[in-house]
């Protein structure tokens, strides 16, 4: 089976990694395997759920995650989806690393344009990354 496995990381993971997790695996189905953790984690936003539930994508029974719990997974890919995430990033040996800087929601007008925002750079992901055997 091909399958890569990804690892969204930022500061809280709270909304940003917990969007794109979410996208992630609704998205890519099978053929990725698709974590989220923080740097200091805090609770799931209740925005991120709800902009999720908005398209369809339901992230409720999502948690946040400290990045000490993944450490030890072997990952394809680690993507950074903020600067503060990709400064204290720790290293993943076997991972290649990608950054997008996305900005931090306040309001739910924000969550939506991050959520659209995680869509469209997720639908380039799923394009360009190529399957790994495994």
């Amino acid at each position: 089976m091909k399958i890569n496995r990804i690892l969204f990381l930022c500061t809280g993971n709270s909304a940003r990694s917990q969007i794109a997790e979410g996208m992630l695996r609704k998205k890519g189905g099978s053929e990725f395997e698709v974590y989220s953790a923080g740097v200091e984690p805090k609770p799931v936003n209740p925005y991120a759920v709800k902009v999720m539930a908005e398209i369809g994508i339901d992230i409720s029974n999502q948690r946040s995650k400290d990045v000490s719990e993944v450490i030890k997974n072997s990952f394809d890919w680690v993507i950074t989806v903020c600067d503060n995430a990709k400064e204290r990033c720790p290293i993943f040996p076997s991972a290649r690393l990608m950054h997008w800087n996305i900005r931090d929601p306040e309001t739910l007008t924000d969550f939506r344009h991050i959520r659209d925002e995680l869509s469209t750079r997720i639908d380039e992901l799923i394009k360009t990354i190529e399957p790994v055997s495994r």
